[in-house]
C-alpha cells in the first residue's frame, strides 16, 4: 500500500478529467465536495496557529475543509457524536437488524433518491415495531437508531438500512419491561415478509402521485401497467433481512454504529495505489449489507 495516499490525491490527479467526461451527470453538489476534499487542509483554506500553553510549542495548520464526505475530516466529528449519544442508550443487549433493496429497486432508487429513501427509512422502521408489538413474537414497543447507506464495500450502489434496536422494550399497557429471548430478536422471514408488502405499497402510492420519475433504461417503467408488471415480480421473491447476533453492551453499540454514521464512501486507508489509469483499493464481501 502506498504510505499517506489519500482520495484527494486522486481528485486532484484525475478530478478535471472526470468532471469533463461526466459534465452532464454531476450535480452541483458533487462538485462541491470533490472541491472540498481537494483543497482540504491546503493553503487554499487558509490556516491558522496552534499554541501549547505548557511548553510554549506553536505550530502553523492548514484549515480542515469539514465537508461530511471528507476522509479527513471525519474523525472529530464521529467522537462529538459518540459523547453525544451515550445518553440515550439502555443498558440492555442490542441487535443488528439490516434492510436491502433488491437489485431491480436499488435501480429505481438511484433515479429517485429523495423519494424511495424516505419509503425505505419508514418501511424498515414500521416493520420492526408492528412485528415486535405483536404478541406472538415480542408484545412490546420499541425504539431504534436507522442509518441508510447507499454503496457497498465495493462501491457499487446498494442501498441499505442499518438499524440498531434494544433487544426489549415497555409492555404494550406501559407497565413492565419485555425483554427478548437470549440470543434471539424477531423472525427475519417475518420481518422480510411485512419489510416487502409495505415497501411496495408505499412506492405503488408514490408512482400514482407522480413523485417517480425514470430515464434512460428504466423509462418504460413510466407506464402504468408495466410498472405494476415490475411490482408483481418484485412480491415473488425473497427480499434480504438480516439480524446480527446481540452486541456486548450500550458502549459497543455506539462506537459500531458511529462507524456507519460517519463513515465516507472510501478511507483513505483502503487505497492501495494511484496510477494515470486506474486506483486500486482493498475491499471484502459483507452479508447482509455493506
Amino acid at each position: 500500500m502506498s504510505a499517506g495516499l489519500e482520495v484527494a490525491d486522486v481528485f486532484r490527479r484525475h478530478g478535471d478529467a472526470y468532471r469533463r467526461a461526466h459534465d452532464s451527470h454531476l450535480s452541483r453538489l458533487e462538485r462541491r465536495v470533490m472541491s472540498a476534499i481537494e483543497l482540504c487542509r491546503t493553503a487554499a483554506l487558509g490556516g491558522h496557529v496552534e499554541a501549547c500553553a505548557d511548553c510554549g510549542l506553536i505550530r502553523c495548520a492548514y484549515n480542515s475543509c469539514r465537508n461530511r464526505h471528507c476522509p479527513k475530516c471525519q474523525g472529530q466529528a464521529r467522537a462529538e457524536w459518540l459523547a453525544a449519544r451515550q445518553a440515550e442508550l439502555l443498558p440492555v443487549p442490542y441487535f443488528h437488524v439490516v434492510f436491502t433493496l433488491p437489485a431491480p429497486l436499488a435501480e429505481i432508487a438511484f433515479q429517485n433518491k429523495e423519494t424511495v429513501y424516505a419509503i425505505l427509512f419508514r418501511s424498515a422502521a414500521e416493520t420492526l415495531r408492528t412485528i415486535a408489538a405483536d404478541p406472538r413474537h415480542l408484545g412490546a414497543e420499541i425504539g431504534l437508531l436507522a442509518v441508510l447507506h447507499t454503496w457497498g464495500q465495493n462501491l457499487h450502489h446498494h442501498p441499505h438500512v442499518h438499524c440498531v434496536v434494544p433487544g426489549g422494550g415497555p409492555s404494550l399497557d406501559g407497565t413492565r419491561w419485555i425483554a427478548c429471548r437470549p440470543g434471539f430478536f424477531l423472525p427475519v422471514r417475518v420481518l422480510s415478509r411485512l419489510f416487502r408488502r409495505l415497501f411496495l405499497d408505499e412506492l405503488r402510492a408514490a408512482f400514482e402521485a407522480g413523485e417517480l420519475r425514470f430515464f434512460g433504461e428504466l423509462a418504460g417503467l413510466a407506464e402504468p401497467t408495466a410498472f405494476a408488471r415490475h411490482l408483481d415480480g418484485l412480491r415473488q421473491v425473497e427480499w434480504v433481512v438480516y439480524a446480527k447476533p446481540p452486541f456486548g453492551g450500550p458502549k459497543q453499540v455506539l462506537a459500531y454504529l458511529s462507524r456507519y454514521t460517519h463513515r465516507v464512501a472510501i478511507a483513505n486507508s483502503r487505497l492501495v495505489s494511484l496510477t494515470d489509469t486506474a486506483v486500486a483499493f482493498r475491499w471484502k464481501i459483507l452479508w447482509g449489507g455493506g
